[in-house]
């Protein structure tokens, strides 16, 4: 695997170099795993990948490498690629808006915009059905444990769902689909 490496070119990020070192070639390192990662999260659009790899090595080198991983690629990709929400109102904007990239539109059975709709909607049973939604269109929302945030996740292709267990296995990420939230 080729880990993609930033360069700096007058004050931004630019993704165009490889790393060649082997020692980093190796689909064991933790910047392998964030890559692959962020491919699942972003199918078929490497270039915001490539956006949000960049920006997780420019917050893990601000903090010596301090930072917890997992919770730097929630922020990177947070409303662009993956959620992490409170409550049920932004949660269902999130996904909403997550769902747009692909041109869909989750039928949540009922106005999301109203605030009873909302009120008799505990936020696992929204994400149920985000998940059966997007199931017919083969997409798969996730969600993670993470300190960060009540509620935390992204969606990829359904046919993706074994290598997104592994990467997430490897990563030390609880996942689980989204229909599985409790």
């Amino acid at each position: 695997m080729r880990i993609p490496r930033a360069s700096r070119t007058a004050g931004s990020t630019a993704m165009h170099e490889f790393d060649d070192d082997p020692a980093d070639d190796s689909d064991d390192s933790l910047e392998a795993r964030v890559w692959q990662l962020l491919l699942l999260v972003n199918p078929g659009d490497e270039d915001t990948a490539l956006r949000h790899f960049a920006t997780w090595r420019d917050v893990q080198a601000e903090s010596d490498g301090l930072a917890d991983p997992l919770e730097t690629i929630g922020e990177v990709i947070d409303w662009s690629a993956g959620f992490r929400v409170e409550d049920a109102t932004t949660l269902v904007q999130a996904l909403d808006e997550l769902a747009a990239r692909w041109n869909l539109a989750i039928d949540w059975g009922g106005d999301a915009d109203d605030d009873d709709f909302l009120g008799a909607h505990e936020v696992p049973d929204l994400l149920a059905i985000a998940y059966d939604r997007l199931l017919e269109h083969r997409y798969t929302v996730w969600i993670y444990e993470s300190p960060g945030a009540t509620w935390a996740g992204w969606i990829t292709r359904t046919d993706e769902a074994e290598p997104m267990r592994e990467v997430a296995t490897a990563l030390g990420v609880n996942l689980r689909p989204a229909c599985d939230a409790v």
